[in-house]
């Protein structure tokens, strides 16, 4: 039986080695900003060149970060124009497929020759890119390894503890509403025991007897807080997937032929999704060692929410959009696998606070390294952070940004299950420790770095370094450094409006100016929303005041 570490250990000798790899991001954090005021008074000369080694750095980071966020966004629309229910359909005959497309070329290219308009002209030059890059993929392919499409079956869990029926409705009918046949469909609600029960019933009969025969199966279940599990999404989700366990058993299903995806209950998908998830997970020899993650955009109430939640939530969806790009993804939010290999690795921790990363990390120790993420180039639209109030949304704001950045917990587990395994090569162990402290340690420390720590050698550093040619340059140096890290915010405002969704009829056009104006709040935003929320949560770690509770944020909905 595969074994991963408990968090709370009571073993004495896994409890001290848990605690020490505990402290090591907040005492990362702390000593970076404390010694940088603390060097900037006694050696402000050293301090003002590893300043602007770092801004060098940064501007590096922000550049490599923009062109791969550019690339994804490529991706992305070229995601949505393909056809994934077709190549569902017809990637299981391969050579017939194989003849398909190439006649699909010969006739796009005759087409071409005599297309008139530029616009048509550079469509059928895609299309042709398109299927020539397909049949590329295709002949690589072996056709005996390719799973039957008509023999998947998909599971969509939507955990749910405070939410009105008025939240999830929207996810459903968004699933409901994809080309893709219902009949493979199974929706799971993840209720809760402790939410009051009068609303809890009134939100299940209400959606139950909406959906009622649209698709494969409908199944509630009500998750009670059991004795060693915490007052969490993850205790919730391994609740209802052992539900499903015992379902798919009764009914004969095998458990590999099931695709599991684990999304938040506002997940509004693309009508395609299910197709393209289908498509890559069949043509996947090792399907069940890969996750498989949509782009999260945060767009089901962008318009109504304030600037500091549209940055916020913006500059995350353009965070995730370059981590696509890479082979180090790690599942977030809404995410879907094989429910086999959940059910090898033995669900999710009860009692873990984030729960869409560490199955990643489950799923990567089991497999001895060899499990990674795919991305579907389709976006997956969220709800933003919306309360009440303005400011009650700014706070809510605060406490999801802390409850994302509490996904540090997972590090001192994540290093407990993979450095004892001699599978994992030592060189991948430590990018891994490098990676996640290096990514915590930025979101923790740059903001404050790159607006006011940075200013401290002059302040600090006395007449004998303010005279000096380092003190005389730092300022410009600064400056224009901090012009050409200007490309990235640049990119991000374009991207932004390229990926708005349509306007709202009660909004008016001067709304757009808002969405451009918006970015004048970085410098607040960074430091504030960004870093504070992460300071918070390592130093909480750090001096063991832990999360006890999953904290749901309010999504109030604007008619």
């Amino acid at each position: 039986m595969f074994i991963f570490p408990n968090p709370q250990t009571k073993v004495p000798k896994e409890r001290r080695a848990q605690r020490a790899l505990e402290i090591i991001p907040a005492i990362l954090t702390w000593s970076t900003l404390i010694g940088m005021i603390v060097f900037s008074f006694i050696v402000p000369m050293w301090m003002a060149v590893l300043i602007i080694a770092f801004d060098i750095y940064w501007i590096h980071r922000t550049i490599f970060i923009a062109y791969y966020s550019v690339k994804a966004y490529k991706q992305l629309q070229r995601g949505r124009t393909i056809d994934w229910f077709d190549r569902c359909t017809k990637i299981g005959e391969t050579d017939e497929y194989i003849q398909e497309i190439s006649k699909r070329i010969v006739d796009d290219k005759k087409r071409l020759q005599k297309a008139v308009l530029r616009k048509d002209k550079k469509n059928l030059r895609c299309q042709i890119r398109e299927y020539r890059r397909l049949l590329k993929k295709i002949r690589k392919l072996n056709s005996e390894e390719i799973m039957d499409w008509r023999d998947v079956i998909h599971v969509v869990m939507l955990p749910t503890a405070t939410e009105d029926a008025a939240n999830i409705d929207p996810a459903i009918a968004s699933i409901a509403a994809s080309q893709y046949p219902k009949n493979k469909i199974i929706i799971l609600l993840a209720t809760e025991e402790r939410e009051n029960e009068e609303k809890r019933m009134k939100k299940v009969d209400f959606l139950t007897k909406k959906y009622a025969g649209v698709f494969r199966d409908f199944i509630v279940t009500t998750h009670e807080v059991a004795d060693g599990e915490m007052k969490c999404k993850a205790s919730n989700a391994t609740y209802a997937a052992k539900k499903l366990c015992t379902y798919l058993d009764e009914h004969d299903i095998d458990h590999e032929r099931v695709i599991f995806s684990n999304f938040d209950c506002e997940s509004v998908v693309h009508p395609q999704f299910f197709a393209a998830l289908t498509y890559e997970y069949i043509i996947e020899p090792k399907r069940l060692q890969r996750a498989y993650q949509p782009i999260p955009l945060y767009h089901n109430n962008l318009w109504d929410t304030n600037a500091f939640v549209r940055v916020i939530v913006t500059s995350s969806s353009f965070w995730h959009m370059f981590q696509s790009t890479r082979r180090e993804m790690v599942t977030f939010s809404s995410h879907s696998e094989a429910f086999k290999t959940l059910v090898d690795v033995d669900f999710w921790p009860v009692n873990m606070i984030s729960e869409d990363s560490i199955i990643y990390w489950k799923g990567y120790s089991f497999f001895d390294g060899d499990y990674y993420v795919k991305p579907i180039y389709l976006p997956i639209s969220m709800d933003a952070v919306l309360a009440d109030t303005y400011i009650g949304t700014i706070k809510n704001q605060y406490k999801q940004k802390r409850r994302w950045a509490y996904g540090i917990e997972n590090f001192p587990v994540i290093m407990r299950a993979i450095w004892p395994n001699k599978k994992v090569k030592t060189t991948e162990k430590l990018k891994i420790a490098f990676e996640m402290l290096e990514g915590h340690h930025s979101w923790a420390t740059a903001p404050f770095i790159l607006a006011f720590l940075g200013w401290l050698p002059l302040i600090l550093g006395g007449n004998e370094f303010n005279q000096s040619n380092v003190a005389h340059v730092l300022p410009f140096v600064t400056r224009f450094l901090m012009l050409l890290a200007m490309f990235g915010l640049i990119v991000s405002i374009s991207l932004s409006l390229f990926l708005l969704p349509k306007k709202p009829d009660r909004y008016s056009r001067k709304r757009y100016i808002h969405m451009v104006l918006q970015w004048l709040l970085v410098p607040i935003i960074a430091p504030t929303l960004g870093a504070m929320p992460a300071i918070d949560s390592q130093t909480r770690i750090l001096f063991k005041k832990y999360f006890t509770e999953f904290w749901v944020t309010e999504k109030t909905i604007k008619k």
